[in-house]
């Protein structure tokens, strides 16, 4: 085994220590309370027979891309059809969903302008969102107050895209896309709406979320239709203008650089459209089973097919998922990454083809394994909310920002303070809980040497252990309210020979704010730091600066961070009664989670 192999394998260990190991697992002639296939299309004879028609007419490959001569004429059918059947003037045919959100969003968006995402968008847009180079916000999810707010924040870019999903995916939940568009149309902003979980469910003839709204159609770039959900196929198109078409042809590179589909994938999404636009029985079947479910069982009411059931716990979900399958029910664990930890639940979709004795078993198992009640766990967030305060050098006042905003916090609910790795006599967390009134929590790691955590380690011959670290943050985040995290010194000091603070960081994406100096210096290494931390896609709630007014480094560093920027002054003396008089002149709503934010 190789060096490589090796590192793989600790890794996978890692993994399997926590809970999170994956494996395929097929149906097995279970009940299909798991996949997409809401209206039970996958299996429908018509779209069997269409794939294997245009197998036989146009062969079984793809070939080459579109614009080498692959695919075949289905796939403008494809495009036309979709485009028509959602009211659009025309589509482009990707390979995946995943291909087209990658390919659309870099396509429209790039560096200069702005790009505001639901906290739980699918992975496919938050990459496609990454790979744009533009600069990317994330809102609380379906928070209408924290988009606006950022959309204001971001007056300055060039282009404003926001990208939501007519039915969230793990949380059932849907978006108001007549709000959304109004908060759009008010500041020039355009909305991508991905279709994948709410097309064949919800809208006139199964056309989607946004058919079913009074959404304001001058701002709606794109929707993103699926083919392998609903429709029972494969495949993804993105339906709106010509002029859109015309443009990801020549700039979405999922397109471009793909071999086209495969003509029996375009036959059977071609059929799935003409089946899933007449199906209202069975669609209204689909979503009547799912509000029963979810009202057997006490929880709100879902969007359209998706019910999660919270568990309360990691272990519960897989052995409730565990039991129902033994018991001939589909059901899945959904766990970390694909949650966030402490949000761990059961994920239920009812499809056209379920029994209600089906249904009845279900709920009959679930109650028998006396799961958290309704409103026990919230299944859309973390236990905690977390907020990293990053410096951009040791001693800058990243200790006093964190007892600042953990006094803040902890006036409106649960607050907690953790500091990874504490090097030096000059203790933070006992600084942060004489100034604070949260709960602050033990260390990660203890050194005595003032120095970096790698160094101060070496010292005492032990050495930082990033899987340890992780399992004691996985544990932290299942806390409920704000959990303040201050790391040590500066971002890019290393925690061990081979891996820097803000590499570790970057791979739990946790929101944060940079602190820095206001005086002499600070311009370089604050702008080296945001553009460290911009390569990993950390890009920071908030810019303070600690220390005297400086008029011409607050304006410049404002406007080429495009940060809301707080300053702290030096407070002499430093008490928690200066905290709180600080406290009460700032407006936090751009650093901590709109529900914590008041100080008065």
């Amino acid at each position: 085994m190789g060096a490589l192999d090796q590192e793989l394998a600790q890794e996978l260990a890692a993994w399997e220590a926590q809970g999170l190991t994956r494996r395929e697992q097929a149906l097995g002639g279970m009940v299909d309370f798991v996949t997409n296939d809401y209206l039970n299309l996958a299996q429908a004879p018509r779209l069997v027979e269409a794939a294997s028609r245009a197998a036989e007419q146009y062969g079984a490959g793809g070939r080459s891309a579109r614009l080498l001569g692959g695919g075949s004429g289905l796939d403008r059918e494809v495009e036309r059809a979709a485009a028509e059947w959602l009211g659009a003037e025309d589509g482009l045919l990707f390979p995946s969903g995943f291909q087209a959100n990658t390919g659309l969003v870099p396509a429209l968006v790039g560096p200069g302008d702005l790009v505001v995402s639901d906290a739980l968008n699918h992975a496919s847009l938050i990459d496609g969102a990454r790979l744009s180079r533009a600069r990317v916000e994330v809102h609380n999810h379906l928070d209408a107050e924290h988009l606006e707010h950022i959309l204001e924040q971001g007056s300055g870019a060039r282009r404003k895209l926001v990208l939501v999903e007519g039915v969230y995916s793990m949380d059932g939940d849907a978006p108001d896309l007549g709000l959304w568009s109004r908060i759009c149309a008010r500041h020039g902003a355009a909305l991508v709406v991905d279709e994948a979980h709410s097309l064949g469910l919800l809208g006139p003839a199964g056309a989607g979320a946004w058919a079913a709204s009074d959404g304001d159609p001058s701002v709606l770039a794109a929707r993103v239709v699926t083919g392998g959900k609903a429709l029972g196929a494969m495949g993804a198109v993105v339906v709106g203008s010509t002029t859109l078409r015309n443009h990801l042809v020549h700039r979405a590179r999922g397109f471009m650089f793909s071999t086209a589909v495969a003509p029996a994938v375009a036959g059977a999404f071609l059929a799935g459209i003409e089946l899933a636009r007449a199906a209202d029985s069975s669609r209204d079947r689909v979503l009547g089973l799912a509000r029963d479910l979810a009202e057997a069982l006490g929880l709100p009411t879902p969007a359209a097919a998706i019910v999660p059931i919270p568990t309360g716990s990691l272990h519960c979900a897989i052995q409730a998922s565990t039991e129902l399958r033994a018991k001939g029910l589909d059901v899945r664990a959904i766990r970390p990454p694909t949650v966030a930890p402490g949000s761990e639940r059961l994920r239920v979709v009812c499809h056209s083809h379920n029994k209600p004795s089906d249904l009845r078993d279900l709920v009959t198992t679930l109650k028998e394994l006396n799961l958290p009640a309704a409103g026990a766990v919230e299944p859309s967030l973390p236990g905690a909310s977390p907020l990293v305060v990053l410096g951009t050098d040791t001693d800058v006042g990243k200790t006093i920002v964190s007892a600042a905003l953990l006094r803040a916090a902890s006036k409106e609910g649960p607050a907690h303070y953790w500091k990874p790795v504490q090097s030096g006599p000059d203790c933070d967390t006992q600084t942060v809980k004489s100034l604070s009134a949260g709960e602050v929590l033990t260390p990660g790691y203890t050194f005595d040497l003032p120095a970096s955590p790698h160094e101060a380690a070496r010292a005492e011959g032990r050495e930082v252990d990033l899987d340890q670290l992780d399992r004691v943050l996985t544990e932290h985040l299942t806390r409920p309210g704000i959990l303040v995290i201050e790391p040590a010194g500066g971002v890019q000091v290393p925690l061990t020979d081979e891996c820097l603070q803000i590499d570790w960081l970057a791979r739990h994406r946790l929101p944060c704010v940079l602190v820095a100096r206001s005086g002499l210096g600070t311009l370089n290494h604050t702008l080296l730091t945001l553009e460290a931390l911009e390569r990993r896609n950390m890009r920071p709630r908030a810019l303070i600066l600690v220390g005297p007014h400086h008029p011409s480094n607050h304006d410049t560093l404002a406007r080429m961070s495009r940060l809301p920027v707080l300053e702290l002054p030096l407070l002499d003396p430093l008490g928690s009664e200066a905290l709180d008089s600080w406290l009460e002149k700032q407006d936090l709503g751009c650093v901590l989670p709109t529900r914590m934010v008041s100080t008065r």
